[in-house]
């Protein structure tokens, strides 16, 4: 059976059914997808991505990305997110941008998904997030 989360990713291509064969031909590692069609990215520095996430996973939590060493967490927003973000040390992937995914149904050491898509088109509220980066960095100072 098909993985929802993957047929959610592939409705970024703009051929959804050949990039699914492809993805499924080439051995399923990462892939790339444009930003600004589904989703935007934002990308934020591990040391503060980890804790936003632990706060944002309290409730429903959308897409969430790693790089290999956890440096960098890529939380999947809603389109147009990208071009109204303004924060310091976060990098926005928008329209115009691609950005690697790995497979949803697959185990990678290095990009993966902390959460994976699950089909539901569910995305990071960017409100809910940047409360979180907010109180990330609180607890940061703190320690």
């Amino acid at each position: 059976m098909e993985s929802t989360g993957l047929h959610w990713l592939a409705q970024a291509a703009s051929d959804p059914e050949a990039f699914r064969l492809q993805w499924e031909r080439t051995g399923f590692g990462p892939a790339l997808l444009p930003a600004g069609r589904r989703w935007d990215v934002l990308s934020v520095p591990g040391r503060l991505g980890r804790p936003a996430l632990d706060i944002l996973a309290s409730g429903p939590c959308g897409p969430v990305l790693a790089d290999g060493g956890d440096e960098h967490l890529g939380f999947l927003v809603p389109v147009g997110t990208a071009a109204r973000w303004i924060g310091t040390g976060v990098r926005c992937a928008g329209e115009g941008t691609w950005i690697a995914v790995p497979h949803p149904d697959r185990r990678n050491r290095g990009l993966r998904w902390l959460v994976p898509p699950d089909g539901s088109g569910r995305l990071n509220d960017p409100v809910m997030l940047e409360l979180a980066l907010h109180e990330a960095v609180a607890r940061l100072t703190e320690g």
